[in-house]
């Protein structure tokens, strides 16, 4: 059974017509999920390239070996930057890689992107924005900072809602951080918490320029449909580009749509090409001259075992390439095969949950507990939202129960002290299999919000390497092995007290967090 043809009625025109062929001839392995690629582009690497990172900092620590070492770009997509002493000490090695880079006769083209949510980073008298104006001041030719503001924020609406509460409506979510052609896939944003004691995903894609300059083409499309931030903590739109909630909304998104879809096709063509060049310089009967050619000094390239897949959701622009891959992942996992599947934010879409019921893989959900939730101790309305969590939780247990699928479906919460959960993505075993074969890394919670409101990217890493299995193996492994199986007297315990009021309004604003 092909899993292309289960896309192919929900496919809009934005979407490419297939070129390639589906692979008939390798079903088995990782080769079961080339149908992914005729969505977006494949891009086949070496393993060796691949390192999964397990801490808060080590992943801090790269930042800025990776800042201070980049000689050509550095591209970063977050949903904010902090405020703090270690998001300062970032801004700093930002600031020395451009003034080294400026007096260097070498390498004085360092260019510098950076791509933000609007309204979470104008949060506050001290913000995202207040953080980056001196770089934007220093060196005006080689930095740029675009604040994406979504297009359904606006009008009445956007004078209405107050701040914090109008970052409900939609969010810039995507986090990259690509240092020249090193990419770092995370769900981490840029701030202090996520640099100490929140728990995340991170792996980092070393020398490989293709998915580097995909991301960077994407962070680009971004940020031509975003507010420019000026030296003045002004905004504005580039020249001759429709504005996000002054201009017409359907334009808008349009233009969006078209961007972002250009990147994904292109590199998509791309990639095509090279995989058809590669294939037909490889068979017997190609010419001794492109042999010699393909042995040439410095050209050789271990033979890929590793595919990365783009997948990009952005509801807003039309465009549902990661809800549509996830939801084939689901339905397509066969019986025995295994799927750790891992959130912040507990509160998945009922498409996602109607596959998890209703499909035959076993399924080991890992999820926060209200100590280690995000919002835990937070005030007014917000404080509210761990037991928001913990009522959507419960009624998708109950629903388990319900159709006795204790066995198949386990719910596991996360517990550490003095630390906060943040991680998401999942690893996927095949049946037989000790070791993951996929795994999905990125900024998407499976969510209503991750869907249909903000932007989000993550990428399926599919592998057939038992060296980089393992390390994704011992990933998940070290995340769960912090949590406890969710049971009936879970909900029983004092801490999962929900209030009357809290199981009235849960229904109404859980589309919003």
């Amino acid at each position: 059974r092909s899993s292309w043809l289960l896309l192919a009625p929900l496919l809009t025109p934005p979407v490419p017509v297939i070129t390639a062929p589906p692979c008939s001839l390798c079903p088995e392995g990782a080769h079961r999920f080339q149908w992914i690629r005729n969505l977006v582009p494949e891009f086949g690497i070496s393993s060796s390239h691949v390192k999964v990172l397990s801490s808060p900092v080590e992943f801090y620590e790269l930042l800025k070996v990776q800042i201070k070492a980049a000689k050509q770009r550095v591209v970063m997509a977050s949903l904010y930057l902090g405020t703090g002493l270690l998001e300062q000490e970032l801004v700093y090695c930002l600031e020395e890689t451009l003034e080294k880079s400026r007096q260097a006769k070498d390498s004085p083209d360092l260019r510098v992107s950076i791509l933000l949510d609007c309204t979470r980073g104008s949060r506050g008298r001290k913000n995202s924005r207040t953080m980056l104006i001196p770089l934007l001041q220093r060196f005006p030719e080689q930095v740029r900072v675009s604040l994406f503001h979504t297009p359904n924020l606006r009008g009445l609406l956007r004078l209405l809602i107050p701040e914090r509460f109008n970052e409900t409506i939609g969010l810039q979510h995507i986090k990259v951080y690509l240092f020249d052609d090193n990419v770092i896939l995370s769900g981490a944003n840029l701030s202090d918490l996520y640099f100490t004691n929140r728990q995340d995903r991170y792996i980092l894609l070393q020398d490989s320029p293709e998915i580097a300059d995909f991301f960077t083409e994407l962070v680009d499309a971004i940020g031509d449909v975003s507010l420019q931030l000026q030296q003045d903590d002004t905004v504005q739109m580039m020249e001759g580009m429709v504005h996000p909630y002054q201009g017409d909304k359907v334009a808008y998104c349009e233009i969006a749509n078209r961007r972002v879809m250009e990147v994904i096709n292109s590199a998509r063509t791309r990639q095509e090409l090279l995989h058809a060049k590669t294939f037909h310089s490889s068979q017997p009967g190609s010419s001794l001259l492109s042999q010699q050619d393909s042995q040439a000094p410095g050209s050789l390239k271990p033979e890929p075992d590793t595919w990365i897949y783009p997948l990009i959701q952005m509801k807003p622009f039309g465009i549902q390439i990661d809800e549509m891959v996830t939801e084939t992942l689901l339905t397509e996992a066969e019986r025995d095969a295994r799927i750790y599947l891992t959130t912040g934010y507990f509160n998945l879409t009922q498409a996602y949950m109607d596959l998890i019921l209703g499909t035959r893989a076993e399924y080991r959900i890992l999820l926060a507990s209200p100590e280690v939730n995000g919002f835990f101790g937070a005030k007014g309305m917000a404080g509210a939202i761990p037991a928001a969590y913990v009522y959507i939780e419960h009624q998708f247990y109950s629903e388990v129960c319900y159709l006795q699928q204790q066995e198949r479906v386990q719910l596991q919460e996360y517990s550490r002290a003095g630390w906060t959960f943040h991680a998401k993505g999942l690893w996927l075993y095949l049946a037989g299999s000790d070791l993951p074969c996929l795994t999905l890394i990125g900024s998407p919670n499976f969510g209503y919000r991750s869907v249909h409101r903000d932007l989000e990217a993550q990428v399926a890493i599919v592998t057939e390497n038992k060296a980089l299995q393992q390390q994704l193996h011992q990933e998940q492994e070290q995340l769960y092995l912090c949590s406890g199986v969710v049971s009936t007297s879970t909900f029983e315990q004092p801490n999962r007290y929900v209030k009357l009021w809290v199981k009235l309004v849960t229904p109404l604003i859980k589309n919003f967090f």
